[in-house]
């Protein structure tokens, strides 16, 4: 075998060099720069019309103290928790349905998969149309019923507006998740469960030694997935409730939001952004340190 001359590796070197700096640039530009901006504001007063000036921590400081910015991550916290357990639970349940050997399956899981394909804003529009006082179907449908005799009020107190919210949202990404449950339970060898019959092993056995096992990777993912989404919702809530009613649906993005473009405090509003950025690093942190101590 031919050895390799200095100038060849030298060769390899600058276009290894060439290919990853492209990807280098992006990441500075749209990455590193922005995120680097976003911390100096965190420590500044920044007003949108004017000149900066250094703040030290009071806007951090500012965060212990300000009811909005502890009501929003109080129920940002809560939402993120609800929207969890229901998508899990649910999803599994449809999992078992579509994925027994029966008549219809195939339909079953792209309808399931068909409301994810929507945009959130979107679907928060479908959904705001289909609760509306006036000609709302859901309204009609429950007056049919006998369940109301007049306009529900999907919208009118802090616990319908996060039903309502909820149902959204579960509606919009159970498809999602049923359908990678479903792709990762295609990969536990079926060779493992007939043993495990021959051997006497029940549902709750061959569930817990060995779905669970093989679906752990899929599970962590998908719970990332979802921590993550939630602890980011904007998009449902500023088309559906506006934080409404009484500041009672405010997540913490739509409280940067109303800070950054509504109250034009800039430094509050990248402050609040960096505690998130914090939060949302050690939460998915420590579920892939959990996830890889398991394996180990």
């Amino acid at each position: 075998m031919a050895k390799r001359t200095p100038r060849s590796a030298n060769r390899s070197s600058l276009a290894g060099i060439g290919f990853v700096t492209p990807l280098a640039i992006i990441i500075v530009v749209l990455f590193l720069v922005p995120l680097g901006l976003l911390i100096v504001m965190s420590f500044s007063n920044w007003p949108l019309l004017g000149t900066p000036s250094p703040a030290g921590l009071k806007n951090y400081k500012a965060i212990a103290s300000n009811r909005f910015f502890l009501g929003a991550i109080g129920f940002t916290l809560t939402y993120t928790a609800i929207i969890t357990v229901l998508v899990f639970g649910i999803s599994f349940l449809l999992v078992a349905i579509s994925n027994a050997p029966r008549r219809g399956s195939q339909f079953y899981r792209t309808a399931f998969f068909l409301p994810y394909v929507v945009g959130t804003s979107a679907a928060a529009l479908i959904w705001y149309a289909a609760i509306n006082e006036q000609n709302g179907i859901a309204n009609l449908v429950l007056e049919k019923v006998g369940l109301t005799e007049g306009p529900f009020g999907f919208l009118d107190t802090p616990g319908k507006a996060l039903f309502t919210t909820v149902t959204l949202v579960v509606w919009k990404f159970l498809g999602f998740q049923v359908v990678v449950l479903l792709v990762g339970l295609q990969g536990v060898p079926g060779e493992l469960y007939e043993a495990a019959r021959m051997d006497g092993a029940g549902v709750v056995q061959r569930l817990r030694f060995i779905t669970l096992p093989f679906l752990r990777p899929t599970l962590a993912l998908l719970l990332i997935l979802s921590i993550t989404g939630s602890l980011l919702a904007f998009d449902q809530f500023q088309v559906l409730t506006q934080g409404g009613p009484d500041n009672s649906t405010v997540t913490l993005v739509f409280a940067v939001f109303k800070a950054a473009f509504q109250q034009y405090r800039l430094g509050s509003a990248a402050a609040l952004s960096v505690v998130l950025l914090v939060a949302l690093v050690l939460v998915n942190g420590a579920q892939l340190l959990l996830l890889r101590t398991r394996e180990d």
